[in-house]
């Protein structure tokens, strides 16, 4: 029997939202509705323009829903918090700043003098400077810590993006399409690392995707999301496969092969004509 607070760690009900634009109201979600349990791993896929990053950014709370209620650990979600930290496909990072500052900033505003924490006594220095190189050491970027965001690769600068999220200890860890940026190797390198991660700190995931592959190879649902405007969920499809995944096994594995035929289906067969038109 399903644990009901864990059903409900994440909840979303009856959102939309909708835009003022020159031409009328832009309605771009209506009807959603989602449970995510706490440490689950859950992929928004659909083809552009059907508000996946809309509904992440919702989840954010770096907007507000026209209608309905978003629900973190029984609270409202009422704007950005702490718990819920964002890594954008841009790394954001600060180009005259090293990664260790970088991170440390992060820290800092959650852990820090700067905090504004009701009490609670913000940690010393030395604490929040542990705090950052763990973050860093999570994402096996101790060699660079001190290096520029000009000075390392692309793929490191995610990394960099993903370790000042990880400081931060967030109960939700919200990724916007972290990689599609990347090279094919880089990317998959980077995927198998953030399944480590999520392994070891047991944080609930929301990820944006355009990569079916992407989408089955990491997460334990995937909500594909209708064609825009006025998207919604119209289909969710539990991925179960036994943790942890190699992507060698997963290459030859039948049940694999089944999810990503059900993800192809709908975007190319049931939402397929978005790419008709383009």
């Amino acid at each position: 029997m399903m644990d009901n607070k864990a059903a409900k760690f994440l909840e979303i009900q009856d959102v939309h939202q909708s835009f003022p634009t020159a031409k009328g109201e832009f309605i771009a979600l209506e009807n959603i509705n989602l449970s995510v349990k706490r440490g689950e791993f859950i992929a928004l896929i659909g083809h552009s323009g059907c508000g996946k990053s809309t509904l992440l950014n919702l989840i954010a709370g770096l907007t507000q829903p026209s209608q309905g209620t978003l629900i973190c650990a029984n609270k409202e979600i009422t704007g950005p918090g702490p718990e819920r930290a964002v890594v954008f496909q841009n790394h954001s990072l600060l180009p005259w700043l090293t990664c260790f500052e970088n991170v440390y900033l992060a820290v800092e505003r959650v852990f820090g003098t700067s905090s504004g924490l009701v009490g609670k006594k913000a940690e010393p220095k030395l604490k929040l400077k542990e705090r950052t190189q763990a973050a860093l050491e999570m994402v096996g970027l101790t060699h660079a810590m001190y290096k520029r965001p000009g000075e390392i690769s692309g793929g490191m600068k995610q990394r960099v993006g993903i370790a000042r999220a990880l400081s931060m200890e967030p109960q939700v860890l919200l990724l916007d399409e972290p990689f599609g940026a990347l090279d094919a190797l880089t990317r998959a390198k980077l995927q198998d690392e953030l399944t480590q991660i999520v392994a070891q700190t047991q944080s609930t995931v929301v990820m944006v995707t355009h990569d079916v592959d992407e989408a089955v190879f990491l997460s334990d649902k995937i909500v594909m999301m209708t064609n825009g405007p006025a998207a919604t969920i119209g289909e969710i499809l539990s991925v179960e496969l036994e943790r942890p995944r190699s992507r060698v096994e997963m290459a030859e594995s039948t049940a694999y092969q089944y999810y990503r035929k059900a993800v192809i289906d709908f975007l190319y067969t049931r939402q397929g004509h978005v790419e008709k038109q383009a």
